[in-house]
């Protein structure tokens, strides 16, 4: 073993298996499946249920975010973004992290088997299987439409909050993983933009390494009028209310600011903004759904 390689192995710590799981990504994700939880039912669910859902879905969402460091770390190696990642540096092999992934896959599928339900474990393995196999190791080299075909994996966290508490698949459960759906492409298109010269770097087929900025800004828009539109349905089934109505117009209207400011002025800047708004706007509107819920529901 080389000096440096010794010395990589010696600098591992658990911030470095931390990493590997994203754990913002995650976060971000575990608030969805809180509030797909917490809007399921009038009702509030059990806490055991809070508990071991978000446990087993974050260990599974772990797992498949260790992968996606592995298959990428060639990729990550070139890119200012992600050069320092513990597999792209050599601090963990990618035998180390595949073995970790393992062990929190098979970890979250027991949690969820056994103190959730079947359904909430299948789902959750195939957006795992989704992720981090159709989507890191196929599409995203494959087509510029790779967020759209893969958004359907991370859209589904609500679903899995959703079906942790009832056990079934519901419509309106369906319209918050559709809500995620149309959000997915103007927000990572925009991070592209800002980006765009990494991905070209590394022969990544970003929309606007492929088609140029401005076909991707228009996209960006009109994926934000679809978004828009989408996150109205659940006033339009009765599932939400008026709090969630106005919430819902004024989060759209302002992400539409944003577009037509990317649009217009084609501004790597703009597009940065852009892309840490579109959180903000998710992080706000699910936020929103749940006060319009307890609204409608005093008894709880």
């Amino acid at each position: 073993m080389s000096d440096n390689t010794a010395s990589a192995k010696q600098a591992i710590t658990w911030r470095d298996y931390l990493e590997l799981t994203k754990p913002k990504v995650v976060a971000l994700m575990l608030l969805t499946v809180i509030i797909g939880m917490l809007v399921a039912e009038p009702g509030l669910p059990s806490l055991a249920t809070v508990f071991w859902g978000n446990l087993g879905i974050a260990l599974l969402s772990g797992a498949a975010a260790v992968i996606n460091h592995v298959v990428d770390h060639e990729v990550d190696a070139r890119m200012a973004r992600t050069r320092r990642r513990p597999v792209a540096t050599g601090r963990l092999s990618n035998a180390d992290a595949l073995g970790f992934s393992a062990t929190l896959g098979l970890a979250g599928m027991l949690v969820l088997v056994w103190q959730v339900n079947i359904l909430t474990a299948w789902l959750t393995l195939a957006s795992l299987v989704g992720y981090a196999i159709i989507y890191t190791v196929f599409l995203k080299r494959a087509t510029p439409q790779n967020i759209v075909i893969g958004g359907l994996a991370g859209a589904m966290p609500p679903l899995l909050g959703w079906t942790a508490v009832t056990g079934t698949v519901d419509p309106n459960a369906l319209l918050l993983v559709l809500i995620i759906f149309a959000w997915t492409p103007p927000h990572f298109w925009a991070l592209a933009i800002h980006r765009k010269e990494e991905y070209a770097q590394v022969d990544i087929p970003m929309l606007p390494v492929t088609h140029g900025n401005r076909f991707t800004e228009l996209h960006i828009l009109l994926y934000t009028f679809m978004l828009l539109a989408v996150s109205l349905l659940p006033v339009a089934t009765g599932m939400s209310g008026m709090i969630y109505l106005v919430g819902a117009t004024l989060l759209g209207l302002r992400f539409l600011q944003y577009a037509f400011r990317l649009w217009w002025g084609d501004d790597r800047r703009v597009a940065l903004d852009t892309f840490k708004y579109s959180i903000t706007y998710l992080m706000l509107l699910f936020v929103v759904l749940l006060v319009d819920h307890f609204v409608r529901f005093p008894e709880i």
